[in-house]
């Protein structure tokens, strides 16, 4: 069987990666590297359309590239570069924008959702659905570990191709999105999902297990429950839904049990799913301890990557160029 390609990307706007990103993006990456070529980046260029502090974004880049190896990412398996060291990815995109209008852009849920929460965009916000497009299709990926946040945006890719193809000739695929269990992880806040940009929203990978149980303490319930002896509905609480993903089925129907009787209350709940995730992380934090006190091969690691990855890049946009009439002859 031919082994399909494989791309997603992280922004590093952060200082770690959170339970959101690890189940809903990179979980589906390591699932995909055993059987799949697999090309993941540190999408610097997309964290630079809002402001940000450039003596910081370094360190944020290294970071999320160690999340990624700690969680289990393998660089003699699996492509791991930085998308500002493949130049390819801006001059794809140029060439994309030109096959995009500007409504279609504003319609998009990201540059939505940044300009309610910035107040201006630049053109780089305006078009960062388009060089998302570009880098999936760069490697002419057929597969694409996302949350379902990310799912209009891996339709407005497949839309581009489709214009690309239509236009001059067919070179990419159409991407699919590859969900995992964990597609949807809630905010602890009790609205959407986990997102960096909400503080107290989400639980980040790096968080000790202390830290996990407090901020767990605080997230929203079911609203049912505002006394131990009140009923809820299990469903109705995001709490729940993290314990779905990270409990043992028995103790699972435990809880669900005792939360529709009243039998448990809301702080015990949140205390055995704090228990659960640190456990869970703990392999995590310790592997990040070790890379962390070695960034120079993690830096190594980013190098091999863009060197791995360029020839890929600069084929396609050979092909890209020669159907588009850009090839002197």
């Amino acid at each position: 069987m031919e082994r399909k390609r494989v791309f997603s990307g992280i922004q590093p706007t952060g200082e770690s990666l959170h339970l959101g990103n690890y189940l809903g993006a990179v979980v589906g990456m390591l699932e995909l590297q055993e059987e799949h070529d697999c090309v993941f980046a540190v999408v610097d260029y997309h964290a630079i359309t809002v402001k940000y502090d450039p003596s910081q974004l370094p360190d944020r880049v290294l970071n999320v590239a160690i999340d990624y190896l700690a969680a289990g990412v393998d660089p003699e398996r699996s492509i791991l570069m930085v998308q500002s060291d493949v130049h390819e990815h801006v001059e794809l995109s140029w060439i994309l924008g030109c096959l995009t209008t500007v409504s279609k852009l504003r319609q998009l849920p990201t540059y939505k959702d940044k300009v309610a929460r910035h107040g201006v965009a630049g053109l780089g916000l305006l078009s960062y659905p388009v060089l998302m497009a570009a880098d999936i299709l760069l490697y002419k990926a057929e597969l694409v570990p996302v949350g379902k946040d990310q799912l209009p945006h891996i339709e407005f890719t497949r839309e581009v191709a489709r214009a690309f193809n239509r236009t001059f000739a067919p070179l990419f695929p159409e991407p699919q999105a590859h969900l995992t269990s964990g597609a949807v992880v809630p905010s602890l806040l009790g609205q959407g999902a986990m997102a960096k940009s909400v503080p107290g929203s989400y639980i980040a990978l790096t968080d000790e297990p202390r830290v996990i149980a407090s901020k767990l303490a605080g997230a929203v319930t079911d609203s049912a429950r505002q006394r131990l002896r009140d009923a809820g509905e299990p469903t109705h609480c995001n709490v729940y839904a993290l314990h779905r993903l990270y409990t043992p089925a028995e103790q699972l129907s435990e809880i669900a049990t005792g939360c529709r009787r009243a039998t448990i209350g809301c702080l015990d709940c949140k205390a055995i799913l704090a228990r659960e995730i640190g456990e869970n992380l703990a392999s995590f934090r310790e592997r990040r301890r070790e890379l962390a006190a070695d960034p120079e091969y993690v830096r190594d690691v980013l190098c091999d990557g863009a060197e791995r990855a360029r020839p890929i890049a600069q084929a396609t946009m050979a092909e890209v160029k020669e159907v588009m009439g850009l090839l002197r002859q």
